[in-house]
């Protein structure tokens, strides 16, 4: 039963966060307002917050089960563009802001696409449609091109809608993560081999949980 709480806990802090830390641009906006940071709601970090909260339940340090490839904090030390060695594609899909992308995926360690962005995109119709031709949806790192996820996996589009609209971002199971390009930090940060922030791996009751910035995974195949 704690431990169930504590995980409770654990996800609405990081969504208040995410939800409040970053301030990016909305459609109707891109074209006149740039995008700029937001000060953080508080002087403690959401790793640092998170890192906290997962020591106390034991699930850090590679304790996010046996289907959770691990990595470690070198893969995010600085490149030639920030964390990566490339800035973003310039052609990303479902319209995302690609100053946005570049800012959460290279510049970038807490900070989060606003909750529910990804329905104001082009995503959904996309959805829709490889939904209704039986289709699987593959995400390529914004930067690399790479594929990191494959959704939906044991599950229905709607499914996979549902649960990513609830929580506010793309999110996605074990089951739909391309390990050979994602691994997990110990503080639950989701990360690419390259270098590329993608979002946090926030467990439920159901399991490992990677709640996703679509600006992150909205590359073309390499």
């Amino acid at each position: 039963m704690m431990i169930g709480v504590m995980l409770c806990v654990t996800v609405l802090i990081a969504q208040s966060i995410f939800a409040e830390g970053f301030a990016g641009t909305r459609p109707a906006e891109r074209s006149s307002r740039r995008v700029s940071f937001a000060p953080k709601t508080s002087s403690t970090s959401l790793n640092g917050l998170l890192q906290d909260l997962s020591d106390f339940l034991s699930i850090g340090g590679g304790g996010f089960g046996d289907a959770c490839v691990m990595g470690d904090e070198s893969i995010m030390s600085p490149k030639a563009h920030g964390t990566s060695e490339t800035p973003v594609q310039s052609n990303l899909r479902w319209d995302c802001d690609k100053e946005t992308a570049d800012r959460i995926c290279n510049y970038n360690r807490h900070y989060a696409e606003y909750r529910g962005y990804f329905v104001e995109t082009s995503f959904p119709q996309y959805l829709k449609t490889a939904g209704e031709e039986g289709k699987e949806i593959t995400f390529y790192d914004s930067n690399t091109g790479k594929p990191l996820f494959v959704a939906p996996k044991g599950r229905s589009v709607e499914e996979f809608y549902k649960e990513s609209q609830v929580h506010g971002w793309p999110s996605f199971r074990d089951s739909e993560v391309v390990w050979e390009n994602v691994r997990c930090l110990p503080n639950g940060e989701a990360v690419s081999v390259d270098g590329t922030h993608l979002g946090h791996n926030l467990p439920d009751a159901t399991g490992n949980r990677y709640c996703i910035n679509l600006v992150s995974a909205a590359g073309n195949p390499e």
